[in-house]
């Protein structure tokens, strides 16, 4: 089943059209992998798809729903929720009250406590230092303070932007074995990563993205493959 799907979406910052009509498609189950290079539109793509910029034309369709014109939090309430680039946390907050900030939007106080039990389990460093400033935290452990902040709100869909950037490579590969083992237990998640062999290697299918256009699709493993997409961001010629 097709849980998100973006028809020709186009947008643009003043005249300047960062988006050139993309289409994707994110099936119920699955992670998907967009890669590309600083600049070819990623990050945009995904707050198109939060709802925290505009169309400028297209549509995204959400669920069966056509969301494009939807606010931001109500595609939250609906299951659309996203882990941002750089973190994005409330560092005078601790880890336990970023955590509660996930929720927001729900009350049923029992899905809460269970999903707060499912994030601390996912991530024993958090539960370690549930008392301690986000912004205290390392690096690594503010990105898993973020992830487990969206886990919160019960995502059907968690779009992860760029969840390695700034890590060292043993935390990116933690990093990785916990989005899969998300997915695992049922989360569909789209992943937005420069790191392309960690994001194509977990990804069941992937987007190649180029200066606002979509040029190229497939499996991760035909991706991690493809000879043009290793001498680009594999860095083997």
């Amino acid at each position: 089943m097709t849980l998100l799907e973006l028809e020709n979406v186009a947008v643009a910052y003043g005249r300047i059209e960062a988006l050139h009509g993309i289409s994707l498609t994110v099936n119920e189950g699955e992670v998907v992998a967009l890669i590309g290079a600083n600049g070819a539109g990623k990050t945009t793509t995904m707050r198109a798809i939060s709802g925290t910029r505009s169309l400028a034309s297209g549509k995204i369709t959400f669920n069966g729903e056509d969301i494009s014109k939807l606010r931001a939090d109500l595609r939250v309430v609906r299951g659309l929720c996203q882990s941002p680039e750089g973190r994005q946390i409330f560092p005078g907050m601790t880890v336990m009250e970023n955590l509660d900030m996930g929720a927001y939007t729900r009350r049923d106080s029992a899905g809460i406590a269970a999903d707060l039990e499912r994030v601390l389990t996912l991530f024993p460093r958090l539960a370690e230092r549930r008392k301690q400033a986000g912004g205290t935290l390392s690096g690594g452990e503010q990105q898993m303070l973020a992830v487990g902040r969206a886990l919160m709100s019960r995502p059907k869909l968690l779009l992860l932007d760029e969840p390695s950037m700034g890590l060292a490579p043993l935390v990116i590969r933690q990093i990785f074995d916990i989005i899969t083992e998300i997915n695992e237990q049922g989360t569909t998640i789209l992943l937005v990563e420069q790191n392309a062999q960690q994001a194509l290697s977990r990804a069941h299918r992937g987007y190649v993205l180029e200066t606002g256009q979509i040029v190229k699709e497939g499996s991760g493993q035909d991706l991690l493959h493809d000879p043009s997409v290793k001498e680009a961001y594999l860095g083997v010629a």
